[in-house]
Protein backbone atom coordinates (compact mmCIF):
# COMPACT_ATOMS: atom_id res chain seq x y z
CA UNK A 1 0.00 0.00 0.00
CA UNK A 2 1.22 3.73 -0.32
CA UNK A 3 0.14 7.17 -1.03
CA UNK A 4 0.83 7.47 -4.14
CA UNK A 5 3.26 9.56 -6.39
CA UNK A 6 1.87 10.20 -9.58
CA UNK A 7 -0.81 12.94 -10.55
CA UNK A 8 -4.71 12.12 -9.60
CA UNK A 9 -6.90 11.65 -12.63
CA UNK A 10 -8.63 14.51 -14.49
CA UNK A 11 -12.57 13.29 -12.84
CA UNK A 12 -10.87 13.21 -8.97
CA UNK A 13 -8.70 17.15 -9.67
CA UNK A 14 -11.65 18.81 -8.04
CA UNK A 15 -11.39 16.38 -4.88
CA UNK A 16 -7.97 17.56 -4.24
CA UNK A 17 -8.40 21.12 -4.04
CA UNK A 18 -8.80 22.31 -0.61
CA UNK A 19 -11.67 23.72 1.22
CA UNK A 20 -11.05 27.84 1.49
CA UNK A 21 -13.40 29.05 3.42
CA UNK A 22 -13.51 28.95 7.70
CA UNK A 23 -16.55 27.45 7.78
CA UNK A 24 -19.04 26.02 5.44
CA UNK A 25 -22.32 25.08 5.44
CA UNK A 26 -24.41 21.68 3.79
CA UNK A 27 -27.03 19.24 4.40
CA UNK A 28 -25.27 16.06 5.05
CA UNK A 29 -21.51 15.78 6.06
CA UNK A 30 -20.02 12.33 4.66
CA UNK A 31 -16.83 11.31 6.87
CA UNK A 32 -14.90 8.81 4.83
CA UNK A 33 -14.45 8.43 1.36
CA UNK A 34 -14.40 4.70 1.20
CA UNK A 35 -17.12 2.91 -1.09
CA UNK A 36 -19.69 3.10 1.95
CA UNK A 37 -19.16 6.66 2.19
CA UNK A 38 -19.13 7.49 -1.34
CA UNK A 39 -22.10 5.58 -1.86
CA UNK A 40 -24.19 7.09 0.54
CA UNK A 41 -23.02 10.57 -0.09
CA UNK A 42 -23.54 9.96 -4.40
CA UNK A 43 -27.36 9.24 -3.29
CA UNK A 44 -28.44 11.65 -0.48
CA UNK A 45 -27.22 13.77 -3.72
CA UNK A 46 -29.16 11.96 -6.07
CA UNK A 47 -31.87 12.89 -3.55
CA UNK A 48 -31.47 16.28 -3.71
CA UNK A 49 -29.24 16.82 -0.38
CA UNK A 50 -26.23 19.72 -0.43
CA UNK A 51 -23.86 16.78 0.15
CA UNK A 52 -20.19 17.16 1.27
CA UNK A 53 -17.76 14.00 1.73
CA UNK A 54 -14.45 14.26 3.37
CA UNK A 55 -11.77 12.10 3.20
CA UNK A 56 -8.45 12.36 5.34
CA UNK A 57 -5.86 10.70 2.69
CA UNK A 58 -4.69 12.34 -0.71
CA UNK A 59 -7.38 10.83 -2.98
CA UNK A 60 -10.55 8.72 -2.46
CA UNK A 61 -11.38 5.27 -1.84
CA UNK A 62 -10.29 4.43 1.19
CA UNK A 63 -9.48 0.27 0.66
CA UNK A 64 -10.45 0.63 -2.62
CA UNK A 65 -7.96 3.11 -3.86
CA UNK A 66 -5.35 2.97 -6.27
CA UNK A 67 -1.71 4.64 -6.19
CA UNK A 68 0.88 4.57 -8.94
CA UNK A 69 4.91 4.28 -8.93
CA UNK A 70 7.21 4.02 -12.29
CA UNK A 71 4.35 3.55 -14.53
CA UNK A 72 2.53 0.71 -12.92
CA UNK A 73 -0.96 1.33 -11.71
CA UNK A 74 -1.52 -0.28 -8.25
CA UNK A 75 -4.59 -0.96 -6.08
CA UNK A 76 -5.05 -1.25 -2.62
CA UNK A 77 -8.25 -3.08 -2.06
CA UNK A 78 -10.90 -5.52 -3.54
CA UNK A 79 -9.65 -7.45 -6.55
CA UNK A 80 -12.51 -10.13 -6.97
CA UNK A 81 -15.88 -8.66 -8.25
CA UNK A 82 -18.68 -9.79 -9.84
CA UNK A 83 -22.16 -8.00 -10.92
CA UNK A 84 -20.95 -4.74 -12.45
CA UNK A 85 -21.43 -5.75 -16.09
CA UNK A 86 -25.07 -6.59 -16.40
CA UNK A 87 -28.52 -4.80 -15.57
CA UNK A 88 -30.37 -6.02 -13.85
CA UNK A 89 -27.60 -6.89 -11.03
CA UNK A 90 -28.09 -8.09 -7.98
CA UNK A 91 -24.71 -6.42 -6.75
CA UNK A 92 -26.11 -3.34 -4.39
CA UNK A 93 -22.74 -1.36 -5.97
CA UNK A 94 -23.95 -1.90 -9.65
CA UNK A 95 -27.51 -0.78 -8.42
CA UNK A 96 -25.89 2.39 -6.77
CA UNK A 97 -24.31 3.22 -10.09
CA UNK A 98 -27.25 2.58 -12.17
CA UNK A 99 -28.95 5.04 -9.32
CA UNK A 100 -26.72 7.80 -10.34
CA UNK A 101 -26.09 7.36 -13.71
CA UNK A 102 -22.87 5.72 -13.30
CA UNK A 103 -21.45 2.43 -14.80
CA UNK A 104 -17.97 1.63 -14.97
CA UNK A 105 -16.73 -0.89 -17.76
CA UNK A 106 -15.64 -4.36 -16.99
CA UNK A 107 -13.66 -7.27 -19.03
CA UNK A 108 -15.77 -10.90 -17.81
CA UNK A 109 -13.92 -13.90 -16.92
CA UNK A 110 -14.32 -17.05 -15.90
CA UNK A 111 -11.79 -18.94 -13.96
CA UNK A 112 -9.21 -18.86 -11.26
CA UNK A 113 -5.77 -20.33 -10.35
CA UNK A 114 -5.13 -22.38 -6.61
CA UNK A 115 -2.59 -23.46 -5.24
CA UNK A 116 -3.74 -25.92 -2.40
CA UNK A 117 -2.40 -28.74 -0.67
CA UNK A 118 -3.82 -30.82 -3.29
CA UNK A 119 -2.17 -29.45 -5.89
CA UNK A 120 -1.92 -26.62 -8.42
CA UNK A 121 -5.82 -26.05 -10.00
CA UNK A 122 -7.54 -23.76 -12.53
CA UNK A 123 -11.07 -23.83 -11.56
CA UNK A 124 -13.84 -22.05 -13.56
CA UNK A 125 -16.27 -19.83 -12.11
CA UNK A 126 -20.21 -21.73 -12.14
CA UNK A 127 -21.57 -25.02 -10.81
CA UNK A 128 -20.35 -27.15 -13.84
CA UNK A 129 -16.42 -26.29 -13.98
CA UNK A 130 -16.07 -26.90 -9.99
CA UNK A 131 -18.10 -30.06 -9.84
CA UNK A 132 -15.69 -31.04 -13.05
CA UNK A 133 -12.84 -30.43 -10.63
CA UNK A 134 -14.71 -31.88 -7.33
CA UNK A 135 -15.10 -35.01 -9.83
CA UNK A 136 -11.14 -35.33 -10.72
CA UNK A 137 -9.71 -34.34 -7.66
CA UNK A 138 -12.03 -36.85 -5.04
CA UNK A 139 -14.07 -39.10 -7.34
CA UNK A 140 -17.79 -39.54 -8.14
CA UNK A 141 -19.58 -40.35 -4.34
CA UNK A 142 -17.87 -36.48 -3.58
CA UNK A 143 -19.14 -34.80 -6.61
CA UNK A 144 -22.80 -36.24 -5.62
CA UNK A 145 -22.07 -34.73 -2.17
CA UNK A 146 -21.38 -31.42 -3.60
CA UNK A 147 -23.95 -31.70 -6.40
CA UNK A 148 -26.83 -32.88 -3.29
CA UNK A 149 -25.24 -29.15 -1.33
CA UNK A 150 -26.03 -27.05 -4.06
CA UNK A 151 -29.58 -28.25 -4.79
CA UNK A 152 -29.95 -27.82 -0.84
CA UNK A 153 -28.95 -24.46 -0.91
CA UNK A 154 -30.51 -23.08 -4.11
CA UNK A 155 -33.58 -21.78 -2.90
CA UNK A 156 -31.65 -19.50 -0.32
CA UNK A 157 -29.78 -18.32 -3.30
CA UNK A 158 -32.84 -17.57 -5.08
CA UNK A 159 -34.55 -15.65 -1.47
CA UNK A 160 -31.41 -13.91 -1.55
CA UNK A 161 -31.40 -12.83 -5.01
CA UNK A 162 -34.91 -11.70 -3.88
CA UNK A 163 -34.63 -9.49 -1.58
CA UNK A 164 -33.82 -6.07 -2.64
CA UNK A 165 -31.40 -4.49 0.00
CA UNK A 166 -31.35 -0.80 -1.04
CA UNK A 167 -34.73 -1.20 0.75
CA UNK A 168 -33.45 -1.30 3.78
CA UNK A 169 -34.19 1.85 5.99
CA UNK A 170 -33.89 2.83 9.91
CA UNK A 171 -36.42 1.42 11.91
CA UNK A 172 -39.39 1.30 9.21
CA UNK A 173 -37.81 -2.42 7.68
CA UNK A 174 -38.51 -3.06 3.60
CA UNK A 175 -42.28 -3.44 3.72
CA UNK A 176 -42.91 0.29 4.08
CA UNK A 177 -40.64 1.48 1.16
CA UNK A 178 -41.39 -1.95 -1.29
CA UNK A 179 -45.53 -1.45 -1.20
CA UNK A 180 -47.75 -4.23 -1.56
CA UNK A 181 -46.94 -6.11 -4.35
CA UNK A 182 -43.06 -5.82 -3.47
CA UNK A 183 -43.51 -6.88 0.26
CA UNK A 184 -45.77 -9.61 -1.26
CA UNK A 185 -43.12 -11.01 -3.20
CA UNK A 186 -40.49 -10.85 -0.22
CA UNK A 187 -42.75 -12.15 1.92
CA UNK A 188 -43.00 -15.90 0.16
CA UNK A 189 -38.89 -16.25 0.63
CA UNK A 190 -39.46 -15.29 4.69
CA UNK A 191 -38.86 -18.22 5.70
CA UNK A 192 -35.85 -19.02 4.09
CA UNK A 193 -34.57 -15.68 4.66
CA UNK A 194 -35.11 -16.06 8.28
CA UNK A 195 -32.99 -19.39 8.01
CA UNK A 196 -30.02 -17.41 6.91
CA UNK A 197 -30.30 -15.08 9.56
CA UNK A 198 -27.37 -16.76 11.22
CA UNK A 199 -23.63 -18.27 10.38
CA UNK A 200 -23.19 -20.90 7.55
CA UNK A 201 -21.35 -23.34 9.14
CA UNK A 202 -24.22 -25.46 10.91
CA UNK A 203 -26.09 -25.12 7.53
CA UNK A 204 -22.51 -26.65 5.67
CA UNK A 205 -21.87 -29.37 7.73
CA UNK A 206 -25.87 -30.42 7.23
CA UNK A 207 -24.69 -31.58 4.26
CA UNK A 208 -20.82 -31.82 3.51
CA UNK A 209 -18.87 -34.38 4.95
CA UNK A 210 -15.79 -34.73 2.82
CA UNK A 211 -12.89 -32.83 4.55
CA UNK A 212 -12.01 -31.15 0.86
CA UNK A 213 -15.31 -29.47 0.15
CA UNK A 214 -15.38 -28.34 3.94
CA UNK A 215 -12.18 -26.68 3.25
CA UNK A 216 -13.03 -25.09 0.17
CA UNK A 217 -16.60 -23.59 1.22
CA UNK A 218 -14.19 -22.54 4.82
CA UNK A 219 -12.12 -20.97 2.33
CA UNK A 220 -14.37 -18.87 0.21
CA UNK A 221 -15.81 -17.76 3.60
CA UNK A 222 -12.86 -16.51 4.81
CA UNK A 223 -12.25 -14.61 1.82
CA UNK A 224 -15.34 -12.27 1.93
CA UNK A 225 -15.54 -11.74 5.72
CA UNK A 226 -12.29 -12.37 7.43
CA UNK A 227 -13.61 -14.65 9.97
CA UNK A 228 -14.45 -18.57 10.34
CA UNK A 229 -16.83 -20.15 9.03
CA UNK A 230 -18.92 -20.97 12.16
CA UNK A 231 -19.06 -17.09 12.09
CA UNK A 232 -19.71 -15.98 8.65
CA UNK A 233 -22.92 -15.30 7.77
CA UNK A 234 -24.91 -17.21 5.93
CA UNK A 235 -27.23 -14.75 3.44
CA UNK A 236 -23.49 -13.35 2.54
CA UNK A 237 -22.64 -17.30 1.71
CA UNK A 238 -25.77 -17.99 0.04
CA UNK A 239 -25.24 -14.57 -2.17
CA UNK A 240 -21.86 -15.51 -3.36
CA UNK A 241 -22.80 -18.81 -4.39
CA UNK A 242 -25.84 -17.96 -5.74
CA UNK A 243 -23.63 -15.58 -8.07
CA UNK A 244 -20.81 -17.61 -9.15
CA UNK A 245 -22.57 -20.83 -9.20
CA UNK A 246 -25.11 -19.70 -11.78
CA UNK A 247 -25.65 -20.33 -15.57
CA UNK A 248 -23.19 -18.15 -17.28
CA UNK A 249 -21.45 -16.93 -14.29
CA UNK A 250 -18.47 -15.11 -14.40
CA UNK A 251 -16.46 -12.56 -12.80
CA UNK A 252 -15.77 -8.55 -13.79
CA UNK A 253 -13.11 -6.97 -13.32
CA UNK A 254 -13.49 -3.05 -13.79
CA UNK A 255 -11.22 -1.45 -16.43
CA UNK A 256 -8.81 0.53 -14.20
CA UNK A 257 -9.31 -1.47 -11.34
CA UNK A 258 -10.66 0.11 -8.07
CA UNK A 259 -9.67 3.24 -8.50
CA UNK A 260 -12.08 3.04 -11.72
CA UNK A 261 -15.00 2.10 -9.32
CA UNK A 262 -14.40 4.67 -6.66
CA UNK A 263 -14.01 7.22 -9.77
CA UNK A 264 -17.43 6.43 -10.87
CA UNK A 265 -19.08 6.80 -7.45
CA UNK A 266 -17.47 10.32 -7.15
CA UNK A 267 -19.03 11.27 -10.75
CA UNK A 268 -22.14 10.21 -9.61
CA UNK A 269 -21.95 12.25 -6.35
CA UNK A 270 -20.74 15.05 -8.02
CA UNK A 271 -23.41 14.99 -10.96
CA UNK A 272 -26.20 15.76 -8.21
CA UNK A 273 -24.19 18.94 -6.92
CA UNK A 274 -22.01 16.53 -4.10
CA UNK A 275 -18.67 17.56 -3.47
CA UNK A 276 -15.94 15.87 -2.28
CA UNK A 277 -12.90 17.35 -0.53
CA UNK A 278 -9.48 15.21 0.41
CA UNK A 279 -6.92 16.09 2.46
CA UNK A 280 -9.74 16.92 5.06
CA UNK A 281 -8.91 15.25 8.29
CA UNK A 282 -11.73 14.98 11.09
CA UNK A 283 -10.92 15.77 14.57
CA UNK A 284 -14.61 15.75 16.26
CA UNK A 285 -18.45 15.60 15.27
CA UNK A 286 -20.21 18.26 16.66
CA UNK A 287 -23.14 17.44 18.82
CA UNK A 288 -25.44 20.04 20.10
CA UNK A 289 -28.55 20.03 22.03
CA UNK A 290 -28.49 16.26 21.33
CA UNK A 291 -27.89 16.49 17.91
CA UNK A 292 -25.07 16.00 15.34
CA UNK A 293 -24.74 19.46 13.69
CA UNK A 294 -21.47 19.35 12.05
CA UNK A 295 -17.78 18.66 11.85
CA UNK A 296 -14.56 20.17 12.95
CA UNK A 297 -11.29 19.35 11.30
CA UNK A 298 -7.92 19.01 12.27
CA UNK A 299 -6.70 22.26 11.13
CA UNK A 300 -9.85 24.06 13.14
CA UNK A 301 -12.16 24.55 10.47
CA UNK A 302 -16.13 24.28 10.97
CA UNK A 303 -18.55 22.61 8.90
CA UNK A 304 -22.10 23.08 9.81
CA UNK A 305 -24.61 19.90 8.57
CA UNK A 306 -28.50 21.08 8.27
CA UNK A 307 -29.20 17.46 8.27
CA UNK A 308 -26.85 15.47 9.87
CA UNK A 309 -23.38 13.82 9.74
CA UNK A 310 -22.85 10.20 8.51
CA UNK A 311 -19.79 8.50 9.29
CA UNK A 312 -18.01 5.91 7.47
CA UNK A 313 -15.11 5.87 9.73
CA UNK A 314 -14.81 2.35 11.37
CA UNK A 315 -16.92 2.10 15.28
CA UNK A 316 -13.53 2.39 17.00
CA UNK A 317 -12.27 5.07 15.01
CA UNK A 318 -15.63 6.80 15.00
CA UNK A 319 -16.01 6.89 18.76
CA UNK A 320 -12.77 8.78 19.43
CA UNK A 321 -14.17 11.73 17.45
CA UNK A 322 -17.17 11.91 19.89
CA UNK A 323 -17.30 13.42 22.91
CA UNK A 324 -17.79 11.50 25.90
CA UNK A 325 -20.76 13.25 27.69
CA UNK A 326 -22.38 12.83 24.22
CA UNK A 327 -23.20 9.18 24.29
CA UNK A 328 -24.88 6.62 26.52
CA UNK A 329 -21.79 5.05 28.31
CA UNK A 330 -23.56 1.57 27.86
CA UNK A 331 -23.89 2.12 23.89
CA UNK A 332 -20.10 3.92 24.16
CA UNK A 333 -18.54 0.57 25.62
CA UNK A 334 -20.40 -1.80 23.58
CA UNK A 335 -19.10 -0.02 20.77
CA UNK A 336 -15.83 0.30 22.06
CA UNK A 337 -15.56 -3.42 22.30
CA UNK A 338 -16.53 -4.12 19.16
CA UNK A 339 -14.11 -7.09 18.36
CA UNK A 340 -11.16 -6.34 15.67
CA UNK A 341 -10.31 -8.70 12.56
CA UNK A 342 -6.38 -9.07 11.92
CA UNK A 343 -4.84 -7.07 9.58
CA UNK A 344 -3.26 -7.48 6.56
CA UNK A 345 0.41 -7.98 4.25
CA UNK A 346 0.41 -6.20 1.27
CA UNK A 347 2.79 -6.66 -1.50
CA UNK A 348 2.90 -4.62 -5.08
CA UNK A 349 5.35 -5.69 -7.75
CA UNK A 350 5.74 -4.25 -11.17
CA UNK A 351 7.39 -7.09 -13.17
CA UNK A 352 8.54 -7.59 -16.56
CA UNK A 353 5.87 -10.04 -18.60
CA UNK A 354 6.79 -11.82 -21.01
CA UNK A 355 5.82 -15.43 -20.90
CA UNK A 356 2.66 -14.98 -18.20
CA UNK A 357 0.47 -14.69 -20.55
CA UNK A 358 -1.24 -18.51 -19.46
CA UNK A 359 -1.49 -17.27 -16.03
CA UNK A 360 -4.97 -16.92 -14.24
CA UNK A 361 -5.87 -13.55 -13.02
CA UNK A 362 -5.89 -14.74 -9.51
CA UNK A 363 -4.51 -17.29 -7.67
CA UNK A 364 -5.19 -17.98 -3.95
CA UNK A 365 -2.63 -20.10 -2.15
CA UNK A 366 -3.39 -22.02 1.11
CA UNK A 367 -0.60 -23.16 3.13
CA UNK A 368 -1.84 -26.08 5.26
CA UNK A 369 -5.75 -26.92 6.09
CA UNK A 370 -4.54 -28.67 9.30
CA UNK A 371 -3.63 -25.18 10.64
CA UNK A 372 -6.88 -23.56 10.13
CA UNK A 373 -7.87 -20.93 7.77
CA UNK A 374 -7.62 -18.32 9.64
CA UNK A 375 -4.03 -18.97 10.99
CA UNK A 376 -1.70 -16.40 10.06
CA UNK A 377 0.37 -16.17 7.06
CA UNK A 378 -1.93 -19.32 5.98
CA UNK A 379 -3.44 -17.89 2.74
CA UNK A 380 -2.55 -15.46 -0.14
CA UNK A 381 -4.12 -13.85 -2.42
CA UNK A 382 -2.44 -12.61 -5.88
CA UNK A 383 -3.85 -10.82 -8.34
CA UNK A 384 -2.32 -9.95 -11.62
CA UNK A 385 -5.37 -7.01 -12.84
CA UNK A 386 -3.10 -6.14 -16.26
CA UNK A 387 -3.44 -9.29 -17.74
CA UNK A 388 -7.28 -8.01 -18.52
CA UNK A 389 -6.26 -4.66 -18.49
CA UNK A 390 -2.92 -3.93 -20.20
CA UNK A 391 -2.95 0.17 -19.15
CA UNK A 392 -2.49 -0.53 -15.81
CA UNK A 393 1.15 -1.40 -16.24
CA UNK A 394 4.25 -0.07 -19.08
CA UNK A 395 4.43 -2.29 -22.15
CA UNK A 396 5.41 -5.67 -22.07
CA UNK A 397 5.17 -5.51 -18.14
CA UNK A 398 2.15 -6.97 -15.81
CA UNK A 399 1.62 -5.68 -12.17
CA UNK A 400 0.69 -7.67 -9.52
CA UNK A 401 -0.96 -7.38 -5.91
CA UNK A 402 -0.93 -9.81 -3.13
CA UNK A 403 -2.00 -9.87 0.06
CA UNK A 404 -2.74 -11.46 3.03
CA UNK A 405 -6.46 -11.98 4.05
CA UNK A 406 -7.31 -10.86 7.61
CA UNK A 407 -4.79 -12.98 9.04
CA UNK A 408 -1.69 -10.94 10.20
CA UNK A 409 -1.90 -9.79 13.73
CA UNK A 410 -1.48 -6.69 15.01
CA UNK A 411 0.51 -7.37 18.00
CA UNK A 412 3.44 -8.27 15.89
CA UNK A 413 3.07 -4.50 14.26
CA UNK A 414 1.93 -2.50 17.39
CA UNK A 415 5.61 -1.10 19.19
CA UNK A 416 7.41 -1.05 16.08
CA UNK A 417 8.32 2.30 14.51
CA UNK A 418 8.20 2.37 10.60
CA UNK A 419 11.37 2.80 8.94
CA UNK A 420 13.11 1.63 12.34
CA UNK A 421 15.75 -1.31 11.34
CA UNK A 422 13.61 -3.79 13.62
CA UNK A 423 10.73 -3.06 11.15
CA UNK A 424 12.29 -3.11 8.48
CA UNK A 425 13.73 -6.87 9.16
CA UNK A 426 10.18 -7.92 10.46
CA UNK A 427 8.62 -6.54 7.24
CA UNK A 428 10.76 -8.29 4.76
CA UNK A 429 10.91 -11.60 6.66
CA UNK A 430 6.55 -11.69 7.09
CA UNK A 431 6.62 -10.02 3.80
CA UNK A 432 8.42 -13.07 2.44
CA UNK A 433 5.57 -14.93 2.12
CA UNK A 434 4.46 -13.83 -0.70
CA UNK A 435 7.52 -14.31 -3.05
CA UNK A 436 7.62 -17.93 -1.49
CA UNK A 437 4.07 -18.30 -2.99
CA UNK A 438 4.82 -16.49 -6.54
CA UNK A 439 8.11 -18.47 -7.59
CA UNK A 440 5.84 -21.49 -7.66
CA UNK A 441 4.37 -20.19 -10.77
CA UNK A 442 7.25 -18.18 -12.01
CA UNK A 443 10.72 -19.35 -11.19
CA UNK A 444 12.76 -16.42 -12.17
CA UNK A 445 10.47 -13.77 -10.80
CA UNK A 446 13.62 -12.71 -9.04
CA UNK A 447 15.15 -11.50 -12.60
CA UNK A 448 11.59 -9.98 -13.37
CA UNK A 449 11.10 -7.61 -10.33
CA UNK A 450 11.70 -3.92 -11.85
CA UNK A 451 9.77 -2.52 -8.73
CA UNK A 452 8.51 -3.96 -5.58
CA UNK A 453 6.44 -2.51 -2.63
CA UNK A 454 5.48 -4.27 0.98
CA UNK A 455 2.76 -3.18 3.23
CA UNK A 456 2.03 -3.95 7.21
CA UNK A 457 -0.71 -3.77 9.21
CA UNK A 458 1.09 -0.10 10.31
CA UNK A 459 0.73 0.68 6.82
CA UNK A 460 -3.06 0.09 6.51
CA UNK A 461 -3.44 1.89 9.51
CA UNK A 462 -1.47 5.08 8.26
CA UNK A 463 -3.33 5.07 5.03
CA UNK A 464 -6.81 4.29 5.71
CA UNK A 465 -7.15 5.66 9.35
CA UNK A 466 -8.27 2.51 10.70
CA UNK A 467 -7.52 1.47 14.21
CA UNK A 468 -4.72 -1.55 14.40
CA UNK A 469 -4.60 -1.50 10.39
CA UNK A 470 -7.73 -3.78 11.19
CA UNK A 471 -10.12 -5.61 8.23
CA UNK A 472 -13.12 -4.56 9.74
CA UNK A 473 -15.24 -6.20 13.04
CA UNK A 474 -15.16 -9.47 14.48
CA UNK A 475 -18.64 -9.77 14.89
CA UNK A 476 -19.82 -13.36 14.12
CA UNK A 477 -23.22 -14.19 12.52
CA UNK A 478 -23.57 -16.58 14.97
CA UNK A 479 -23.66 -13.75 17.92
CA UNK A 480 -26.19 -12.34 15.89
CA UNK A 481 -26.28 -9.56 13.02
CA UNK A 482 -24.29 -6.58 12.91
CA UNK A 483 -25.25 -3.46 14.80
CA UNK A 484 -27.40 -1.25 12.39
CA UNK A 485 -26.24 2.55 11.29
CA UNK A 486 -28.61 4.23 13.93
CA UNK A 487 -26.61 5.87 17.17
CA UNK A 488 -28.38 7.35 20.19
CA UNK A 489 -26.98 10.68 18.90
CA UNK A 490 -29.82 12.35 16.59
CA UNK A 491 -28.71 13.24 12.92
CA UNK A 492 -25.91 10.80 13.41
CA UNK A 493 -25.48 7.48 11.15
CA UNK A 494 -23.01 5.32 10.88
CA UNK A 495 -21.91 3.07 7.40
CA UNK A 496 -19.43 1.18 6.19
CA UNK A 497 -17.86 -2.04 7.11
CA UNK A 498 -18.99 -2.05 11.13
CA UNK A 499 -22.49 -2.09 10.84
CA UNK A 500 -25.47 -4.37 8.76
CA UNK A 501 -24.74 -6.45 6.58
CA UNK A 502 -20.94 -6.33 7.55
CA UNK A 503 -17.95 -6.79 5.54
CA UNK A 504 -17.42 -6.72 1.68
CA UNK A 505 -18.08 -4.94 -1.27
CA UNK A 506 -21.80 -5.59 -1.50
CA UNK A 507 -22.82 -5.02 2.22
CA UNK A 508 -20.77 -1.83 2.75
CA UNK A 509 -22.96 -0.53 -0.24
CA UNK A 510 -25.92 -1.46 1.30
CA UNK A 511 -24.75 0.27 4.68
CA UNK A 512 -23.77 2.98 2.43
CA UNK A 513 -27.63 3.35 0.98
CA UNK A 514 -29.08 2.61 4.32
CA UNK A 515 -27.43 5.90 5.60
CA UNK A 516 -28.29 8.35 2.78
CA UNK A 517 -31.87 6.70 2.71
CA UNK A 518 -32.60 7.57 6.74
CA UNK A 519 -32.36 11.46 5.60
CA UNK A 520 -34.76 10.92 2.85
CA UNK A 521 -38.37 10.42 3.09
CA UNK A 522 -39.56 6.62 2.27
CA UNK A 523 -41.35 7.51 -0.77
CA UNK A 524 -38.75 9.26 -2.30
CA UNK A 525 -36.53 5.90 -1.40
CA UNK A 526 -39.43 3.82 -3.17
CA UNK A 527 -39.42 6.20 -6.30
CA UNK A 528 -35.61 5.45 -6.48
CA UNK A 529 -36.35 2.02 -6.40
CA UNK A 530 -39.36 1.95 -8.91
CA UNK A 531 -37.02 3.35 -11.07
CA UNK A 532 -34.22 0.96 -10.68
CA UNK A 533 -36.84 -1.97 -11.08
CA UNK A 534 -36.05 -3.11 -7.46
CA UNK A 535 -39.55 -2.44 -6.04
CA UNK A 536 -41.89 -5.40 -7.19
CA UNK A 537 -39.50 -8.36 -6.37
CA UNK A 538 -36.72 -10.04 -7.87
CA UNK A 539 -34.67 -8.81 -10.19
CA UNK A 540 -34.12 -11.64 -12.96
CA UNK A 541 -37.03 -14.59 -13.71
CA UNK A 542 -33.85 -16.81 -11.91
CA UNK A 543 -34.31 -15.11 -8.50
Amino acid sequence: MGPGAGPASSELRLALLPLSSASCDCDLVVIGSGLGGLCCGALAARHGLEVLVLEAHDRPGGAAHGFERRGFQFESGPSLWSGLGRWPSTNPLAQVLRAVGESVPVVSYSDWGLLLPEGRLTVGVGAAPFLEVVLQLRGQAVANEWAAFMDALEPYCRATAALPLLALRPGLGMAGVLGVRGASALLRHAPRLAALGGAFGPLARRHLRDPFLLHWVEMLGFLISGLPLDQTSAAAMATLFGEWFEPGACLDYPLGGSPAVVAALVRGLERYGGQLRCRSAVAEILVEDGRASGVRLEDGRVLRARRGVVSNASPWDTLELIGAQALPPRWRQQRAATPACASFLHWHVGLRGEGLEHLPIHHVWVGDWKRGISAERNMVVLSMPSRLDPSLAPAGHQVLHGYTPANEPWDLWRDLEPGTVAYEALKAERCGIFRQVMEELVPDLADRVVVELHGTPRTHQRYLRVQRGSYGPALGADQGPFPGGTTPIEGLVLCGAGTFPGIGVPPVAVSGAAAAHSFVPAAAQRALLEELGLAAGPLSPNA
